[in-house]
């Protein structure tokens, strides 16, 4: 280990790590009237990156030397994304009705093709954006954030590992992440609160929305229950069961690709990791389809999400927060990216008169995933936090294989 970290210890910096996480949801869930107007501007979500970046940068724990992101990305990562991926219920988001998904596959679409673009205006007026090889390659760290703005936090990792990110460019793009994604998320949320006067200029019928509410509220009430010592053993018996299978099918498939297929290295059919993901989301799929998805109303999304709170918290402990002043353009590319994604969903939205509802939620559900989709979808009304969830579901289900898409135009470029 690296010996100008105080702590080398792992299971000493996972402990540290877990602290961390800990005391940020304890505070972010307070009722103290000053940590409420902290978190109304600082979102939990970059604390659990930012804090471990700062015990990385300081010397406190090694990012570099630490084995904790290797076992969360290969272990936790794709348990992660069997269990939020298991609780998609096809029927129920078709039932919210054709202009949702509508919105919400536009918003995906503005996130695939918005990354190019992007970088094709910037790179414009600043060419040494691009011809640049190797893992800092700037078109590399955009793959992460398109996983990250299509998907969540556990596609971004997969974009990291299946392009083999260099540290630094994605320190940078993390911080381009988070900020750019939260001053869209605080733009929603402006809109929300005017969403009545937006929908009746705009001429958009509401009703389906009063159907949908009473319809989450139906669903809420036959499902949920606290769950038991062996709900949630079945829940991990699912989890990393899946994942021990995925390491498995890896192993097997990316040999006979290597040998067989030499060619399609470019489309990472070389990479063990991406066939990995590759299984354990078709899986999660299929899973979706039998009674296992009601380990969801026993909490199968919420043991996913603290092992991806693991995972964030793992790759916040290898970020430098000095890259941020060595990132302006990052941040250029960035917001060019959000505009483009926003103008078309504003577009769209006006083309087939969707509900603003629609609009915010189908955009958060992209950007935000299931850490943000769920506040923007109750500032409409409390009980549609669940469709933000839903969708952001969704996401993660789609995210892996659009950002892969997206990053194979990156890499054209």
């Amino acid at each position: 280990m690296d010996s100008h970290a105080l702590i080398t210890n792992d299971a000493s910096v996972l402990g540290l790590l877990a602290i961390i996480l800990g005391l940020v949801f304890y505070t972010a869930n307070s009722s103290n009237p000053q940590w409420k107007r902290f978190y109304a501007v600082v979102p939990a979500v970059l604390l659990c990156y930012f804090l471990p970046s700062l015990l990385n940068t300081f010397g406190v724990i090694s990012g570099k030397e630490s084995n904790l992101y290797f076992v969360a990305s290969r272990y936790l990562l794709p348990t992660c994304l069997v269990l939020l991926t298991i609780s998609v219920d096809l029927k129920a988001i078709a039932g919210l009705g054709t202009k949702a998904l509508v919105m919400f596959l536009t918003g995906t679409l503005g996130i695939i093709i918005g990354g190019p673009i992007a970088l094709l205006l910037v790179s414009s007026v600043s060419p040494g954006l691009l011809g640049v090889e190797g893992p800092e390659a700037v078109w590399r760290g955009l793959t992460t954030v398109a996983g990250s703005w299509i998907g969540g936090g556990a596609n971004q990792a997969a974009m990291k590992e299946i392009y083999g990110v260099g540290d630094s460019i994605f320190s940078a793009m993390i911080t381009v992440d988070i900020i750019v994604a939260n001053i869209w998320m605080a733009v929603l949320l402006v809109m929300a609160s005017k969403a009545k006067q937006i929908d009746e200029k705009a001429g958009a019928d509401t009703a389906a929305i009063t159907r949908l509410q009473e319809k989450v509220e139906q669903f809420q009430a036959e499902h949920s229950r606290n769950p038991a010592l062996h709900d949630l053993m079945v829940i991990l018996a699912v989890g990393f069961g899946v994942t021990g299978f995925a390491h498995m099918f890896a192993d097997t498939i990316t040999p006979f690709m290597v040998e067989n297929f030499p060619t399609l290295d470019r489309l990472s059919f070389h990479s063990k990791f991406f066939w990995m993901i590759v299984f354990t989301t078709v899986v999660g799929i299929a899973l979706s389809f039998t009674r296992l998805r009601k380990l969801e109303g026993v909490g199968a999304s919420k043991v996913g999400s603290a092992m991806l709170y693991i995972l964030i918290a793992s790759i916040g402990m290898k970020m430098d927060v000095t890259m941020i002043a060595d990132a302006p353009i990052y941040f250029v590319i960035g917001m060019v990216w959000m505009i483009i994604h926003a103008s078309l969903m504003l577009f769209v939205a006006k083309l087939i008169k969707a509900p603003l509802f629609y609009m915010a939620v189908g955009s958060q559900a992209n950007v935000g995933g299931a850490a943000s989709a769920p506040i923007v979808a109750s500032a409409f009304h409390p009980s549609l936090a669940p469709v933000g969830v839903l969708l952001a579901v969704l996401g993660y289900t789609v995210g892996t294989f659009a950002a892969w898409f997206c990053g194979q135009i990156l890499q054209a470029i």
